[in-house]
């Protein structure tokens, strides 16, 4: 009966909306509106979300700011919270589930290997660790990416992944110029490249810096994009570069081709590395296996960081490195616990094989386009909110020209999850593949929440 009831109220709300439409048109104007409503509003305090995250939190550093929702389960591109409610996730855990939730054979190698080998410690070889670096030069090389790539150091995370680098850079910088002039380091405004004390150091934002303070010395900050600045950003003390062909963090800022030859081209007159950072922007992302391949070669980083996607959720990073960087580095120069352990190495020489594939690298940039569209159509819908669509493949940004926060919770009470980037940017990082009609989906979804904010203002 009750059923019955809120069917007819249902009805009855939706009849203005439909009223003189009929078959498709009609259809149309209930999944509108169906997209303005609350199918899935924040959990309660008296919710079973609410009640676990009572008796957690207090036991948990406060280091995130984390919305109600709890969530126990996923699958493909959707999530579900303690409440059995299905989400449409556009984050893919920040880039990192590149082939989505759950994948089959990636939980079936867990599984496996589990009951193989987990950690052995580098004191000793395993299968994986060299066949993961083996895969990650050759696939690197076969996609028109770093092409003088020579050899992999395994870590945990992309954090890591970039100290490794910095470090690298600065034993370089010693061993070329052993009066210890040249260690200085170049990154950019609005960069991220981690929260450890180096990579931190190379993230010139104040508010992941001034708690910290002070930082590494010998770290100076360039202008992304500004080809006049970069002669006398890097000059003979620098021994690194670092910087992100699209910034992730950042807002969803792709760097010029322009800007990255001429970068390149500093980097080899003053003897200076050239690091990329693809944490998020690599592993076909872009809807080629690295963001720099369709660079030409003199363009081509000496150093190339990956983490994210590369374990699909399973906790891994790599720095590459080509010949003149690995031949200056010397046993216990570096190091790491964990890194490299077979189970890890197992999980990503599989996810580099699926990502390396070209068919599913055609496909991000088919998907790309179906995003794009309907971002075209909501910008011409929203002209006053929706400012910018920026990205490539499938790390994209909708600029706003306020702050995206209502328009992130307005979606999540409707199933669908994004997250912002740099200042009032929406970013869109779903999992490599999301189809197209999980996408329509979404920007039905969005559209829905986009209105129900400017309803609200």
């Amino acid at each position: 009966m009750a059923f019955r009831t809120a069917l007819r109220r249902v009805a009855a709300v939706n009849v203005p909306a439909t009223r003189g439409l009929a078959g498709a048109g009609a259809a149309a104007a209930r999944r509108a509106y169906a997209t303005t409503q609350l199918t899935h509003p924040d959990p309660t305090e008296d919710s079973a979300s609410g009640k676990m995250v009572r008796e957690h939190a207090p036991y948990m550093v406060t280091t995130y700011s984390r919305p109600p929702p709890v969530f126990v389960k996923g699958k493909g591109s959707y999530l579900w919270d303690l409440e059995d409610r299905k989400y449409l996730d556009f984050t893919s855990g920040i880039a990192v589930n590149s082939l989505g939730h759950c994948d089959e054979e990636f939980s079936k190698i867990i599984a496996e290997q589990a009951q193989e080998l987990v950690h052995a410690s580098n004191l000793y070889y395993n299968p994986w660790t060299g066949a993961l670096s083996k895969l990650l030069v050759e696939s690197t090389k076969a996609s028109g990416g770093m092409h003088d790539a020579s050899s992999v150091f395994i870590c945990n995370s992309g954090s890591e992944a970039n100290e490794a680098g910095i470090k690298f850079a600065r034993k370089v910088g010693k061993v070329l110029d052993p009066s210890g002039n040249k260690v200085e380091i170049v990154s950019f405004q609005n960069a991220f490249h981690g929260r450890t004390m180096g990579s931190l150091s190379a993230t010139p934002n104040p508010k992941y810096q001034a708690p910290f303070a002070p930082m590494v010395p010998g770290f100076k900050v360039g202008t992304y994009n500004d080809i006049a600045s970069i002669d006398s950003l890097v000059t003979e003390k620098t021994c690194s570069v670092i910087v992100e062909p699209i910034q992730g963090e950042g807002g969803v800022m792709p760097a010029t081709e322009e800007f990255l030859v001429a970068l390149a081209k500093r980097c080899r007159d003053v003897g200076a590395l050239l690091h990329y950072d693809e944490i998020q922007c690599g592993m076909a992302r872009t809807g080629t296996f690295w963001a720099h391949s369709s660079l030409p070669k003199e363009a081509h980083p000496d150093i190339l960081t990956t983490a994210k996607a590369l374990g699909n959720g399973f906790p891994i990073g790599a720095t590459i490195v080509n010949e003149h960087v690995a031949s200056k580095i010397k046993v216990g120069d570096h190091g790491t616990t964990f890194g490299g352990n077979p189970l890890a190495c197992r999980l990503a020489h599989y996810i580099v094989g699926r990502l390396a594939d070209g068919k599913l690298q055609e496909g991000v940039k088919a998907k790309s386009e179906v995003f794009l569209q309907g971002f075209e159509k909501l910008r011409a819908k929203f002209p006053e909110l929706i400012k910018e669509v920026r990205g490539k493949g499938l790390i994209l940004g909708l600029q706003l020209s306020e702050d995206p926060t209502p328009v992130i919770k307005a979606a999540r009470e409707r199933g669908l999850l994004v997250i912002t980037a740099g200042t009032n940017t929406l970013r869109f990082v779903p999992s490599l593949l999301v189809s197209e009609q999980e996408i329509e989906e979404g920007l039905r979804i969005l559209e829905g929440s986009f209105e129900a904010v400017m309803v609200k203002a």
